[in-house]
């Protein structure tokens, strides 16, 4: 059996220099020439030049016109804040997961909406047998989930259509397949401040969702429970299940600095 390589063997060397010369900018540096850049870097000039033009297409970094220097570009701070969020958002959230758990013995999720799918960040299960397989991880179909419904619910028209794909596929026999019937189920869902998902992705599993938001006031994940049908029925879930996923989203929204 031929031995497993080590991870230090698959680097690739264009990506790492990128990588070093992003590093470049720390502490009081904010503006870096090619030639400087090409000192510390022990590069050539062409192939710094060249490192610079492609994070400079993507936003990683910019030309300042007046100096012809080079700084960090917006998409490093929005990378850098997108990390701090996350984080901050899993630290806030575990204790509520647990408190939500602990008021109706359910399992419960975090999640987040990256690339047009839900990912689920964190969960504390239920301790009864009967439970859904732990999602975490997982990239779920927004349109069918109540989390990702969550998120849609909020966008424009044009943000739900560039987030949905051409076709949506029919997972269950109640899963919505129709853009009509979506956006018109989206209305309710910003109208009343939670998504529902009735066994629209996995048969025989229900799922209630709410918004977290931040200080901003943008949302920035979605807390939920999921269970079996038989334990989510209708009547459970209007008068215990959704007030207690709106209240313990409202509390996490408010320890995000969210204020209504």
């Amino acid at each position: 059996m031929p031995a497993k390589k080590d991870k230090s063997e698959y680097i690739i060397q264009a990506v790492s220099h990128a990588l070093d010369l992003l590093e470049q900018f720390h502490d009081d540096v904010d503006e870096l020439g090619v030639t400087e850049l090409s000192k510390r870097l022990k590069l050539h000039k062409n192939n710094v030049f060249r490192l610079l033009a492609t994070l400079e297409s993507r936003g990683y970094i910019e030309q300042n016109k007046a100096t012809e220097n080079y700084r960090l570009g917006l998409k490093s701070l929005e990378l850098g804040q997108t990390f701090i969020k996350q984080m901050g958002l899993l630290r806030q959230a575990k204790i509520t997961l647990e408190q939500l758990v602990e008021s109706c013995n359910e399992t419960a999720y975090v999640a987040i909406f990256k690339e047009n799918h839900v990912v689920y960040l964190d969960v504390v299960e239920t301790d009864l047998t009967v439970r859904v397989v732990s999602r975490v991880g997982s990239r779920l179909p927004a349109y069918c989930t109540a989390a990702g419904k969550v998120h849609l619910a909020f966008m424009t028209d044009e943000e739900i259509d560039a987030s949905l794909p051409t076709e949506l596929p029919g997972y269950t026999p109640t899963t919505i397949t129709s853009r009509g019937d979506l956006k018109e189920e989206l209305k309710k869902v910003a109208e009343l401040g939670y998504a529902t998902d009735y066994e629209e992705l996995d048969p025989g599993v229900r799922c209630i969702a709410a918004p977290i938001r931040d200080y901003t006031r943008r949302i920035v994940g979605a807390i939920s429970l999921s269970g079996p049908s038989m334990r989510f029925t209708d009547e459970r879930m209007r008068d215990e299940l959704i007030p207690l996923v709106v209240d313990a989203s409202e509390n996490l929204s408010t320890r995000l600095g969210y204020r209504a």
